[in-house]
């Protein structure tokens, strides 16, 4: 079968198609999958950049959704036929984090969904959200999972409260949908303009230019009148913490979930003490927390924005796309 493979020690151009030999029917407790879409994560250009070390040969891609061709002994839960879609930490069923590594996440530890079939434990899959297309399926993986969880599991989140959203990538937006579709008001940044009003037409009340306003965190705080927002979705790191922690109100939420802008540096901690905020770093999120996510994109009737869609053979130059930080939401493959 056709896969695209990560050659050591990573780089867009050690990235090309191979032939592997097909992974064969299921076992007792497995499903085989055919695959038809991915999308891209931060995480998986680290690894195909080789900023995160893979094994030599190793197919990329944390995201995948497809079609149960067939199952093995013991799988009850799935039938030939259905949609299904890809867990990040296959291992992690339902509970609190018990995961701190990414020894078994697909794409970085093990092999992921840059191929055409599948043969893995019928747990490392949930079943898609009806009505969405492999590619949109795909984006619940990582970046969906991801805004759920900051915004539901961890953060409660209930109708009025405010959240703030940093930049327009694959979790920004679908927080801003998760947040709109349990009755939040969302303000979001971004250096364009373009990008900040297609986030007003999906929902977005308030509107800040980090480029034309440096000090974005005291806009919004501002504009609750000065109270500050409920949650804030982290996704830049060290360099836009601060703001963030000067946007929160007293006693609010920020999860941390991203490293856009570094891996490390200072935390103002006297104000972060001051304000009594819980600063939560997370990572993606459980199969049971996924299985939830896919009943309130099925209730909310929730669609995922990919801005564009590339072949398989053409993965690559997704990565170059994304590296270009112009799209919105997810960027997709399909096959």
């Amino acid at each position: 079968m056709k896969v695209m493979a990560l050659r050591s020690p990573g780089g867009l151009d050690r990235l090309a198609p191979e032939e592997r030999a097909d992974p064969g029917e299921p076992g007792a407790g497995e499903i085989r999958v055919a695959l038809h879409g991915s999308s891209l994560n931060f995480h998986d250009l680290s690894v195909v950049l080789g900023r995160i070390p893979a094994e030599d040969g190793r197919i990329p891609l944390a995201d995948g959704a497809g079609v149960v061709e067939s199952v093995g002994p013991g799988v009850t839960e799935f039938a030939p036929g259905d949609h299904v879609v890809s867990c990040f930490f296959p291992d992690w069923q339902d509970g609190p984090a018990r995961v701190g590594d990414f020894r078994r996440v697909p794409g970085d530890g093990i092999d992921g969904f840059a191929l055409e079939h599948a043969v893995l434990p019928a747990t490392a899959f949930t079943r898609a959200p009806k009505g969405l297309d492999a590619v949109e399926a795909a984006t619940i993986t990582t970046a969906g999972l991801t805004a759920w969880r900051a915004l539901v599991v961890d953060g409660k989140l209930k109708a009025g409260d405010v959240v703030l959203l940093l930049g327009t990538g694959g979790v920004s937006i679908w927080a801003l949908q998760i947040a709109k579709l349990m009755g939040a008001t969302v303000a979001i940044t971004s250096s364009s303009g373009e990008k900040l009003e297609r986030a007003r037409d999906m929902g977005a009340d308030f509107l800040v230019n980090y480029r034309e306003r440096q000090d974005w965190g005291r806009a919004v705080k501002d504009w609750t009148g000065g109270a500050g927002v409920d949650h804030v979705v982290e996704v830049g790191g060290p360099g836009t913490l601060p703001q963030s922690i000067d946007a929160v109100r007293i006693g609010g939420h920020i999860s941390l979930i991203g490293v856009l802008t570094g891996r490390g540096g200072e935390v103002p901690t006297a104000v972060l003490m001051a304000k009594q905020a819980r600063l939560q770093g997370l990572i993606v999120g459980s199969r049971s927390d996924q299985q939830d996510f896919v009943r309130a994109i099925e209730a909310g009737g929730l669609r995922p924005a990919v801005d564009r869609r590339f072949p398989l053979d053409r993965l690559a130059d997704a990565f170059r796309f994304e590296q270009g930080g112009g799209h919105f939401g997810k960027i997709g493959i399909e096959w």
